[in-house]
């Protein structure tokens, strides 16, 4: 049963895929969906898409692992979504509307001369073939996870059938595609945070009952709201999870939802189903973790809580629903990806005419990549996504919010504050974390938000 459930639910996705392909005429219909994206549509989608394997696995295998202390997790990724739809998205619609600007990268290079244009955009482009690719390799690696846990078939093919899955449906319908899967599949990802935490804190018996058997564990870092030696590492370590809030800014797969928006007027209406939709989810996922840590104390791999649950509490059916719920999380972050990759290089690389048949080409090529890399090198969901979100939220989000709110800024200060945010976080990641890993999140946001604040009062800009 749980496998027809997938199937059927495998085979709608293709289906919007072959429905979207009909809408595509141009490549700002397969990059932006033509700027006409409503605001459920946009809200839902932009939600979804940011809202990976990381999310519902991640997530609930790090309240699985931390305890209490994982509650800071919630209000961290809400404040990001804040950010973005309350003082993002209004100035970057219109703005991107009014400089043509089909991609991340190309807003943040536009108003260049073109020879510096033309190295900003090549920068950019390399930092979201990086990223992407680890990042995308995650989520084909959760997909194998999911599918293996729900069916038979071992998690090498799983994945492969996962990531065949993806690479079609944007290839056939480019952004239209992506949208409607990711609103649908975000919708799914609302529907699994809903029941299956609440399943899971009646089988544990209610919330005295879970804060009672979190005690018999006999951990006391898992009943402390923040796991710190003293008050000082306790501050790191919060400021260091809110440090991923600050990130949202610099996800050229989330914010180009507001690119493609098509008034600016439904913002507002976008914003309360967005705010909404990451509330629930987030805290879904941390009481989930927990009522596993006390349901199943013994997991070997705490992110794998939800697929075990989901078996464990479910009847099939439902069951079925659950895990495309995670296929769910996993698809509507990487098709939008593989979108933002594909138009790194068939647009931000390759400047002149665009190619519709180049732009599927590349989203096949980067999708084949990421499958080998999460064949060969596997690695920690929670860790991979992590990592690759920071580099592109350090390496394009100050530069974004400077030029939103102040104006513009000099070339070379552009190139500066994306080669700081993004070569810095990698640098730091190489040596030893504080907790929460603070100074990796926030200090080269930081320091690309001042060179880039500093750019923008440059007399030569």
């Amino acid at each position: 049963m749980v496998a027809a459930t997938l199937i059927v639910y495998l085979i709608v996705l293709l289906g919007i895929g072959i429905w979207a392909r009909n809408r595509v005429g141009d490549s700002e219909d397969f990059h932006l969906a033509g700027r006409r994206m409503g605001p459920v549509v946009a809200a839902l989608s932009a939600s979804a898409s940011s809202a990976s394997a990381w999310t519902l696995l991640g997530v609930s295998g790090a309240a699985y692992a931390w305890g209490l202390q994982a509650i800071w997790l919630a209000p961290a990724v809400v404040l990001g979504f804040f950010i973005n739809w309350v003082f993002i998205a209004p100035r970057l619609q219109p703005a991107s509307r009014a400089n043509g600007a089909l991609t991340l990268v190309e807003f943040l290079a536009r108003g260049t001369p073109e020879r510096d244009e033309a190295r900003l955009r090549v920068i950019g482009a390399v930092i979201v073939l990086f990223c992407f690719t680890l990042y995308i390799a995650s989520q084909f690696q959760a997909a194998g996870t999911a599918i293996s846990t729900a069916t038979p078939v071992g998690a090498s093919t799983a994945m492969l059938i996962g990531a065949a899955i993806v690479i079609a449906y944007v290839f056939l319908g480019g952004f239209w595609a992506a949208s409607v899967t990711d609103a649908v599949q975000g919708l799914m990802m609302l529907a699994v945070a809903m029941v299956l935490p609440l399943v899971a804190l009646a089988a544990v018996g209610g919330p005295g009952a879970l804060w009672s058997g979190l005690q018999a564990l006999d951990d006391p870092g898992l009943l402390r709201l923040v796991d710190q030696p003293s008050l000082l590492l306790a501050m790191v370590f919060v400021a260091g999870l809110f440090g991923i809030g600050l990130g949202y800014p610099g996800q050229p797969h989330v914010v180009n939802r507001f690119m493609a928006l098509r008034s600016a007027d439904e913002i507002r209406a976008a914003r309360r189903i967005a705010l909404t939709w990451a509330t629930l989810i987030y805290l879904g996922m941390v009481l989930l973790g927990l009522s596993g840590r006390v349901l199943l104390p013994s997991l070997a791999d705490g992110e794998s809580v939800l697929l075990v649950l989901t078996v464990d509490l479910l009847p099939a059916v439902l069951g079925g629903l659950v895990t495309g719920g995670v296929l769910a999380a996993i698809m509507s972050t990487s098709d939008s990806q593989l979108l933002v990759a594909g138009s790194a290089v068939s647009h931000d690389l390759r400047r002149g005419n665009l190619s519709l048949a180049l732009d599927r080409t590349v989203i096949v090529l980067l999708g084949l990549a990421a499958v080998a890399l999460a064949l060969f090198f596997p690695a920690s969901i929670f860790e991979r996504v992590l990592f690759a979100w920071q580099v592109m939220g350090n390496g394009f989000g100050p530069l974004l919010i400077v030029l939103l709110f102040f104006g513009p800024v000099e070339a070379r200060y552009r190139l500066a504050a994306m080669l700081t945010g993004a070569l810095l976080t990698i640098f730091i990641s190489f040596f030893p974390q504080v907790p929460g890993n603070a100074i990796e999140r926030l200090v080269p946001f930081f320091l690309a938000l001042g060179i880039a604040w500093v750019g923008a009062r440059a007399p030569g800009r």
